[in-house]
């Protein structure tokens, strides 16, 4: 028999809580007295159908509240967001709850059988489509406007009614990832299963990417090393490392992509369906009926969205790149007044401040980098993207203009513009360098400096606040709250994809880059580790199947530089004195072999599956199931129909 959502059981004698919610401190009665309600009412009514009780503290604050569910609403929550599970017979299948006892581990009374992650997902996912219908406004606050379809979480948000909502931590289990993840310095693989467990499949994937490119670069870096030492000048030799660069960063990004597959299929969101993408919390419009799924939810019109695409937000993003064109000439008028300071002193200090130009424009780009993030994130929430996958896309793709131009104009002028094959070495190694120390200044040393900080003053107040000792769930929870808010792994990617262009793009100009690249990644794993665990709040998990859009940007990344590099090559004087003649003659050989290795980076892109043979087997095998179970299905109807 089918469970409907109306017979679940809203009680729950052993309450678990979850989910935090912190709502500002003197929200009204009614407020809370409404939202709570909307939190615990039955799904037919809108409500979430959840638990929620507050969390009550020695000075009698009532701000705070935990929010947990049944074990049988938690069950029926995997199967409405299409949580994969691994069954009996070692196949990983959509979870139903019709279906359970098919499932690996499933009993009644176990209560483990959904992570702790996945719990959560669950109940963030139940929150943030809490929608208004009849409500014109919120309760308390005239000034906050309802409007059906609006997200309720969302407009509390907005309205600082609602603070924050963050999951909890497991204390225990994050005590052991700890050790078995950074704890003790060894060389050896991450625990990326654990860290999904915890975590979640999107950042069990970066450090699972980050853990495969730092390995992948070691080829890099143990053949730059001898061609930096004994071949600096003589760019004829640079030729077989340009080459083996530009096929290696094919072949990395292609075995990344069946790695991946085997990870996300184990995990089970391999298999997760697409149409179970819910519309985005920050997406409104006006309440409609999906065609697809016949569901309720906000309907907005994309002619409406293209126009402020179009019309607002592709201006604002070219005038930004002119703003960035002309940082970059500044830098250009630094670097020359550094030079002629260094002809007429001739001197130690002046030989430093040839490199000063470039170290401040490097500074430079990290805060323009910055600053623009803020408003890229500002416009595409405008532009009222329905899905979080748009959004993302979207917003990727401005970041990653933006950045481009940013991070490697300058080095494009150097190297095809002013010819300057040794001020290019000096400028890449200096903004790689200086990129590196700012990035793990600013993402980990600076956040943890501040979070230690904090927690010993929350220790003197409180005597006991290392996550280490046994803390009641008020100590906990107030300790988690004041923690920093994790915003997902767009940075992290960010920095490997300009690493990565840095490594690449002028391979055959900077042999070094591969080296430096792997020591800074060494401590990224660890110091990314330190502040999952330590430094922010736990974060949501969210179940994805690859590194996404990323994985095209790493590949156009690989593209330009086939074109960067054989031009960087035909420009030799070794080259260019094989063609004395006619320059014609070497444009052209030049775009032939540019040509040729294009052509052989898609005949190994399109040769290397994407999926191993195995993978393949499985997921055509599951297919042909479900025809079969669909054919079973259709016959069960036509006989019962026959037989009437």
């Amino acid at each position: 028999m089918k469970e409907s959502w109306s017979s679940v059981d809203t009680l729950e004698t052993n309450f678990r809580p979850l989910v935090v919610i912190e709502l500002a401190k003197g929200t009204k009665e009614e407020t809370i007295e409404w939202f709570t309600k909307r939190i615990v009412d039955k799904k037919a009514n809108g409500g979430a159908q959840l638990l929620i009780k507050p969390l009550v503290t020695e000075n009698g604050d009532e701000n705070i509240y935990l929010v947990g569910a049944s074990h049988l609403r938690l069950l029926l929550g995997a199967e409405n967001v299409g949580l994969v599970k691994e069954c009996n017979d070692n196949s990983m299948r959509a979870f139903t709850y019709s279906s359970r006892k098919t499932f690996k581990d499933f009993a009644d009374d176990n209560q483990n059988f959904l992570t702790m992650s996945e719990c959560q997902y669950i109940i963030k996912h139940e929150l943030e489509n809490l929608r208004a219908k009849d409500e014109k406004m919120i309760p308390g606050y005239p000034q906050a406007k309802l409007y059906p379809g609006k997200s309720i979480v969302r407009r509390l948000l907005t309205n600082g009614i609602l603070v924050q909502i963050f999951p909890l931590h497991d204390r225990e289990e994050l005590k052991k990832l700890r050790h078995t993840w950074y704890g003790q310095v060894k060389i050896g693989y991450q625990p990326l299963d654990e860290i999904r467990c915890y975590f979640g499949e999107t950042i069990a994937l970066y450090f699972g990417f980050l853990e495969y490119f730092t390995f992948a670069l070691i080829p890099m870096a143990v053949i730059g090393i001898p061609y930096y030492v004994f071949a600096w000048e003589d760019y004829d030799k640079y030729v077989m490392f340009a080459t083996f660069n530009l096929l290696w960063s094919t072949v990395i990004l292609e075995v990344w992509k069946r790695i991946c597959a085997v990870m996300t299929y184990r995990w089970g969101t391999l298999l997760m369906k697409r149409q179970f993408e819910e519309p985005r919390p920050g997406f409104h419009g006006v309440l409609g009926i999906n065609p697809v799924t016949g569901r309720e939810e906000p309907v907005y019109s994309s002619i409406k969205r293209q126009l402020r695409i179009y019309l607002v937000s592709v201006p604002f993003v070219c005038l930004c790149l002119y703003f960035s064109l002309y940082v970059m000439m500044i830098y250009f008028d630094l670097e020359q007044w550094a030079l002629d300071y260094h002809e007429e002193n001739k001197s130690h200090f002046s030989n430093l401040m040839l490199y000063v130009p470039s170290i401040i424009y490097a500074v430079v780009i990290e805060i323009m980098n910055r600053i623009y993030r803020y408003a890229a994130e500002f416009l595409t929430s405008w532009e009222n993207h329905r899905l979080e996958s748009s959004y993302q896309n979207h917003l990727i793709l401005k970041v990653l203009v933006f950045n481009f131009l940013n991070c490697f104009a300058s080095l494009f002028y150097i190297a095809f513009v002013l010819f300057d094959m040794k001020l290019l070495r000096q400028s890449l190694a200096t903004l790689l360098i200086t990129s590196q120390i700012l990035n793990q200044f600013a993402e980990s040393l600076l956040p943890y400096w501040l979070q230690k900080r904090h927690m010993k003053k929350m220790k003197e107040r409180m005597h006991s606040l290392k996550m280490d000792t046994d803390l009641s769930l008020v100590e906990q929870v107030n300790s988690e709250k004041e923690m920093g808010t994790y915003l997902g792994t767009f940075d992290d990617y960010l920095e490997l994809f300009l690493q990565f262009g840095y490594v690449s793009l002028f391979s055959c100009v900077y042999p070094l880059a591969a080296v430096f690249a792997v020591l800074n990644n060494i401590t990224e794993i660890y110091s990314d580790a330190l502040k999952m665990c330590r430094v922010y709040k736990r974060p949501f998990a969210e179940p994805t199947a690859n590194i996404g859009v990323w994985q095209l940007a790493f590949e156009t990344m690989s593209v330009i530089s086939v074109v960067t590099n054989c031009i960087l090559i035909g420009m030799s004087p070794q080259v260019n004195a094989l063609f004395p003649d006619s320059k014609m003659d070497l444009i052209l050989t030049v775009a032939l072999v540019e040509h040729l290795l294009l052509a052989i980076k898609f005949v190994m892109a399109f040769v290397i599956p994407d999926k191993p043979r195995e993978i393949q087997i499985k997921l055509a095998k599951l297919e042909f199931e479900s025809l079969e179970a669909l054919k079973q299905q259709v016959r069960v109807t036509d006989l019962y129909s026959s037989e009437r």
